[in-house]
């Protein structure tokens, strides 16, 4: 492996693996305030990155698209098994739980946000490090919160999205990878959802940026 693929697979190995970890563990411990202790007692709301990682979505499919230069690296974990029917209040507390990971990426995003402010302090070497370990923190929380934020929807339909949540990720991949290589295969541009997410995105890092005084 070349130096410049050891240093790229450091600079996307520690914001991934923080990102699904703390992302199913927030899952977890909310489940575990509103009543369901599934996770918890299966060991779940843990940030220890081995109770969460899956062979394929942590490791192969990131190691993947590093190896083919993809322009975004992405990843999962295996879902947080939550019983619904534990929960005090299911309609309500379910979308609670599904939000709970989305809204611990966007925290994640606005600490390393944060954390720029001390790249200035450090020697040039480890300066472009740390700032490219943040970048890379800040884009894939800022995304992942993006695609996978359940918002606040009609119960009819709340508890299908939130059942569907766990999986978003790996839908993602399959909206992103799958359907711009049929595309193209067929002379069709399906990388609308890649246009709209980057819209989206755009926006809440520009946000994150100035509300931590970094513009």
């Amino acid at each position: 492996m070349s130096g410049n693929a050891i240093y790229l697979a450091t600079i996307w190995v520690i914001p991934v693996i923080i990102a699904i970890t703390f992302h199913e563990a927030a899952h977890g411990f909310v489940a575990h305030l509103l009543g369901d202790d599934t996770a918890w007692w299966l060991g779940r709301v843990s940030f220890n990155p081995a109770k969460h990682i899956d062979p394929f979505g942590t490791i192969l499919l990131p190691g993947i698209l590093l190896l083919l230069h993809a322009p975004f690296l992405f990843g999962y974990a295996k879902p947080v098994p939550v019983n619904f029917g534990k929960l005090r209040s299911p309609r309500r507390d379910m979308v609670l739980v599904a939000a709970a990971g989305p809204v611990m990426n966007i925290a994640l995003a606005v600490l390393a946000a944060l954390a720029f402010h001390l790249v200035g302090y450090l020697p040039v070497t480890a300066a472009r490090w740390l700032a490219d370990n943040l970048r890379n923190a800040l884009i894939l929380n800022v995304v992942t919160g993006c695609v996978q934020f359940v918002p606040i929807l009609p119960k009819a339909i709340a508890a299908r999205v939130a059942r569907l949540e766990p999986y978003g990720l790996a839908i993602l991949i399959g909206l992103l990878i799958i359907f711009p290589m049929l595309g193209a295969q067929l002379g069709v541009n399906l990388n609308f959802l890649s246009h709209l997410i980057a819209i989206a995105a755009g926006v809440i890092i520009d946000a994150i940026i100035h509300v931590t005084g970094n513009s």
